[in-house]
């Protein structure tokens, strides 16, 4: 239908474009030339508006419910995504909090896992330290200057360590966290759970105690038991007579009832020899 419109106007435009050249100057000419260009752009303009407004109430209807339809689907699709988006930054968060949770429990780990070895192997050379103490105490002077140059040396390395001996001296109050009581003893003029005696040091590795200092302690002694009254007494006293008054009471029954059978006895056996 487009082309028949185009080709109308052609024809149209014919009568006004064939112009004898002779009759007319050349400024005449391109005068008419540019009037016809102008009314077939008019008519142009006329026709494209008249096809438009031909194809208004089909095509843009049916245009619109197609580009409505999309934007709905657009709408739908744009709604999955930022769903799909949310609930993958949740998972994210989730792994990562995990993971984080995952990272400071192995370092935790790890970290005991250094203490707990340390631990052990200086454990292990305690019974050197117990050596020395006794071979210190028990050594003369001269002794005593030589070893203490060993134990000074023994120590530094227990202390580069971290570890140290637990600090405890009689009279103490006896701890349960750096304490081991092996026995008690009881005292009257001192308070209970005082240490009366310190048995074998103890020894910390940082905040992790190695071996418990051994300890004697103090305890009240238990107090007397209460004398029993004279009403007790007199009440034992009274029960026990009154058994013992039933008792003879029983044999004195015995006694007669056996007596009654021996005389009923006798007097069948003499009721039979004088028949």
């Amino acid at each position: 239908m487009t082309d028949d419109n185009n080709d109308e106007l052609k024809e149209e435009s014919k009568p006004e474009v064939s112009v004898d050249s002779k009759t007319f100057p050349t400024e005449h000419q391109e005068n008419a030339d540019t009037k016809t260009e102008s009314q077939e752009i008019k008519k142009l303009e006329e026709k494209e508006h008249y096809e438009l407004d031909y194809f208004l109430k089909e095509d843009l209807i049916k245009e619109k419910e197609d580009l409505e339809k999309e934007f709905a689907d657009l709408k739908e699709n744009v709604e999955k995504l930022q769903k799909e988006n949310a609930d993958s930054k949740k998972k994210f968060m989730h792994l990562q909090a995990e993971f984080e949770n995952a990272q400071k429990r192995w370092d935790k780990n790890r970290q005991n896992l250094r203490i707990e070895y340390t631990a052990s192997v200086l454990k292990s050379f305690l019974p050197l330290y117990d050596s020395f103490k006794k071979a210190i105490d028990s050594a003369n002077d001269t002794e005593k200057n030589v070893l203490n140059g060993f134990y000074n040396q023994f120590m530094n390395i227990f202390k580069s360590f971290g570890a140290e001996p637990i600090q405890v001296s009689v009279n103490d109050q006896f701890d349960y966290n750096v304490h081991e009581a092996l026995t008690t003893v009881e005292k009257e003029d001192i308070p209970e759970n005082i240490i009366l005696e310190i048995v074998q040091d103890g020894f910390k590795y940082g905040k992790e105690v190695i071996r418990y200092a051994k300890v004697i302690i103090s305890r009240k002694p238990k107090p007397p038991e209460p004398k029993p009254e004279e009403k007790e007494v007199e009440v034992i006293t009274s029960e026990k007579e009154e058994v013992e008054e039933d008792i003879t009471e029983k044999k004195e029954l015995e006694e007669k009832n056996s007596k009654e059978k021996k005389l009923k006895k006798h007097k069948k056996e003499k009721d039979k020899k004088s028949s």
